[in-house]
This record gives structure tokens, C-alpha cells and sequence, in this order.
């Protein structure tokens, strides 16, 4: 047992890269099993790249880059917004639009400075063990407001993933929840990329959620499930990284993406079924 303890025993920024992989993992967990139950993936992955011109700015002007993430999250979903709103485009053309626009707004900002190299890196793939406190708190905070809010209105959000229009003729303003819904969204890429890196977050996004809904139909238990596989997926990444000297943000990505479609192979070997998703 010792070599799958040590590591985290021994050595206290391996403690940390764990606490901060299960935070972001309980919060992507619940964020991306809305996602997936509401058919958000493409603006869950647009929003994992648009905050990047905003930290590239924060960092290029001395601030912190969380600060910088909330800007370009804000400003992603508020021009999608727009975009729908003021024009006959689908949302889908919204975001593609935006989606390119700030991943290149990024780039030109990054490219005005030679002091990003390792900066880019971090931004883009994360440096889960380097992990602080502080960000150990922010993350925490979130993944708290995350549960509470999913709890609170698992209802709605489960009618607006069956039908929109029956939500609203149940009384829900379904504008707010979706208001509420992107915020909760963005507010798990802001706090993850620190861990996984804007590049990677998407994964633990989409990979948990996406193996739970092929393994159980109730909304509750494909939280749970989702927010289990990507705390294995944070241990075993880091477990990787330590031992095989591999990018420990990738390596949580890639065993998450790696219980998907070991699930999905195994599924081939038992009686299909395809449920839909119950009210936890």
C-alpha cells in the first residue's frame, strides 16, 4: 500500500494537488453532468478557451489571473448572449464566433510579450502541483456554491434538460436558470484551470459526466458518480505523474477519459438500454 500512499504522505504539495484535484472534481462533477444532460458540451468547451485572452491580460498587467478568468468568462457569456438575442444566429454560431475571437484574442495578447513561455504553459495546462492554499479556498467555495445550487434547483434544471417549454408552462423562468446554469459553468472553468489547465478543463468537464450517464439513469446518482471518477481520476493522474514523471494535469485528463470508454467497451458485452434521465 505504501507505494500507492507515499507520494501524498511523503510530501505536502502532493497533499495539495489532491485536495485540489477532488475540489475540482466535485465541481465539474455536478457542472458537467448538467452539461451533458442540457446538451451544452460546445459552450462548455468554448468557455474553457474564452477566458484565456482575459488571465493572459491579468497576468500582463500585474493582477491576479482569477480575476482576469472571471473577465473573459463574463465576456463570453455575455456576447453569446448578445449574439442570440439581437440576431436570427443559432446559439451554436454564437459561440463558435466567440469561442475563435477570444482564442485569438489570446493569442495576440500572449504574443505581445516574451515573458509567457512558462506563464502559457500553466495557463494552458495547469500546475496542479503547484498548487496554493488560496486556490485550494477559492475552489472549495465554489464547489460549495456549485452543490448548493444544483440541490436547490435540481427540478428546473432537469425540466429545461427535458423540455424548456414545459419548464416554463411549470412557472420557471427558464431566461434565469440558464443565466444561473452558465454562471455555474463558468464559474468551475475559472477555478479549474489553475488544476488542470483551460485545455484540459473540458475533459474533467465532459469524461466523469459523460461515463455516469452511461452507467446509472437518476440525475443524483450520475453526480455522485461523475464526482467519484474524476476524484479516482485526480489520484490516479497524480499517482502517474509521480512515478512515470508524466504532466500531472494531463494525466488526471486522460484517466478520466480513459474510464469513459473502458465503460464504453464493456457496455458492447451486456443488454443495451437507453434510459432517459430520471429525477434524482
Amino acid at each position: 500500500m505504501g507505494v500507492l500512499t507515499d507520494p501524498f504522505v511523503q510530501n505536502a504539495f502532493m497533499q495539495r494537488a489532491l485536495i485540489a484535484g477532488i475540489l475540482v472534481a466535485i465541481a465539474t462533477g455536478v457542472v458537467g453532468t448538467l452539461m451533458v444532460l442540457r446538451g451544452m458540451a460546445f459552450l462548455g468547451d468554448a468557455l474553457a478557451h474564452g477566458v484565456l485572452p482575459g488571465i493572459a491580460a491579468a497576468l500582463l498587467i500585474g493582477i491576479p489571473s482569477f480575476l482576469g478568468a472571471l473577465v473573459g468568462a463574463a465576456v463570453m457569456i455575455g456576447g453569446v448572449s448578445a449574439v442570440t438575442r439581437r440576431t436570427r444566429l443559432s446559439s451554436d454560431v454564437a459561440i463558435g464566433l466567440l469561442f475563435v475571437g477570444m482564442l485569438a484574442l489570446g493569442v495576440v495578447i500572449v504574443s505581445r510579450s516574451s515573458e509567457f513561455a512558462g506563464s502559457l504553459t500553466d495557463i494552458l495546462f495547469g500546475e496542479v502541483l503547484g498548487v496554493g492554499w488560496m486556490a485550494i479556498l477559492w475552489q472549495a467555495v465554489v464547489a460549495v456554491v456549485v452543490v448548493v445550487l444544483a440541490y436547490v434547483l435540481q427540478r428546473p434544471f432537469l425540466l429545461m434538460a427535458m423540455d424548456p417549454d414545459q419548464a416554463r408552462v411549470a412557472g420557471y423562468r427558464v431566461g434565469v436558470l440558464e443565466a444561473v446554469l452558465l454562471s455555474m459553468i463558468a464559474l468551475t472553468v475559472v477555478v479549474s484551470f489553475s488544476v488542470v489547465g483551460t485545455l484540459l478543463v473540458f475533459g474533467m468537464l465532459l469524461a466523469p459526466a459523460g461515463t455516469a450517464a452511461l452507467l446509472v439513469r437518476r440525475v443524483g446518482a450520475m453526480m455522485i458518480i461523475a464526482v467519484l471518477i474524476g476524484a479516482f481520476s485526480a489520484y490516479a493522474g497524480l499517482l502517474l505523474s509521480w512515478y512515470l514523471d508524466f504532466a500531472a494535469g494531463a494525466s488526471i485528463v486522460l484517466v478520466s477519459i480513459g474510464i469513459f470508454f473502458v465503460v464504453l467497451v464493456a457496455q458492447a458485452f451486456v443488454p443495451s438500454r437507453q434510459p432517459h434521465p430520471e429525477h434524482a
